[in-house]
């Protein structure tokens, strides 16, 4: 299946993890993807291995932090592919919390929101005109959001920033509606990335807690994006969907402990 045949492509945070996966799995489907990062030799190694796979694939720089670099990303998207049908906001900050939340310093906690709340936003502005130009009603704009906004998993900011993107999403889904654009949120739960390594045991330890009986993949959420991104779900916007093993229902250690399921 090729639902993103003739589609322009730009994700956030590319060069790895969610988003590599992300960036692989909408090229196999058709689509020509710009995949930025803020390392930029990740950016184009990603992109490489999508080229050897047949894929359709450009590499930049982009710190979604600074203005200046994402519309420059944006305006390379569009002149390269001659459409910018499809916006992945997938970059992300999260620090550690402090010991004691009072001992929590402000450039933590504006590091957090700014990358990946207030960059989602400067990449939505500036993609949007865009997105609305798409033929067809295809523009799409799908954020990675994370449980961490819906019930507390811990890390402060960065969990603030989710449940604000969150909201954001709902608000642009409300706005870019009449212009053809679709705006939807995806929540992972844990899913086995580069960001884990060293802390495999950290990983076995979680996925008790998943009624699924596993942590996630990159291509679990990958998958998600794709369908939100493509006409399947031209009927839905302005939604978050928790892509998550079934976390947010129920814990099974708890249910094990609670009532000896």
């Amino acid at each position: 299946m090729r639902r993103f045949e003739g589609y322009g492509v730009l994700i956030t945070g590319a060069g790895r993890g969610i988003g590599e996966a992300t960036a692989r799995r909408l090229a196999g489907e058709g689509a020509r993807v710009l995949v930025t990062d803020v390392d930029g030799d990740r950016a184009e190694k990603a992109a490489a291995g999508i080229r050897e796979s047949g894929g359709s694939a450009e590499a930049l720089y982009c710190d979604v932090g600074d203005r200046a670099s994402v519309e420059a990303a944006v305006a390379y998207a569009v002149q390269t592919f001659g459409t910018l049908d499809v916006l992945v906001n997938n970059a992300y900050a999260c620090h550690a919390d402090a010991a004691l939340f009072e001992d929590e310093s402000d450039e933590t906690w504006q590091r957090d929101l700014d990358i990946t709340l207030t960059g989602a936003y400067r990449c939505a502005r500036a993609a949007l005109p865009h997105l609305a130009a798409a033929p067809d009603r295809r523009g799409a704009i799908v954020s990675i959001g994370s449980v961490n906004g819906e019930q507390d998993f811990g890390n402060h900011a960065y969990s603030a920033a989710k449940a604000g993107l969150a909201g954001l999403t709902r608000t642009l889904a409300g706005h870019a509606a009449p212009r053809g654009v679709r705006v939807n949120l995806i929540a992972p739960g844990t899913v086995r990335t580069e960001a884990w390594s060293g802390r495999e045991s950290g990983l076995e330890a979680a996925a008790a807690h998943y009624p699924l009986g596993r942590v996630g993949l990159p291509a679990d959420i990958a998958a998600a994006v794709a369908f939100l991104a493509s006409r399947d779900a031209a009927w839905i916007t302005g939604v978050t969907l928790p892509v998550d093993g079934g976390i947010l229902i129920g814990r099974p250690a708890w249910r094990r402990d609670m009532f000896g399921e």
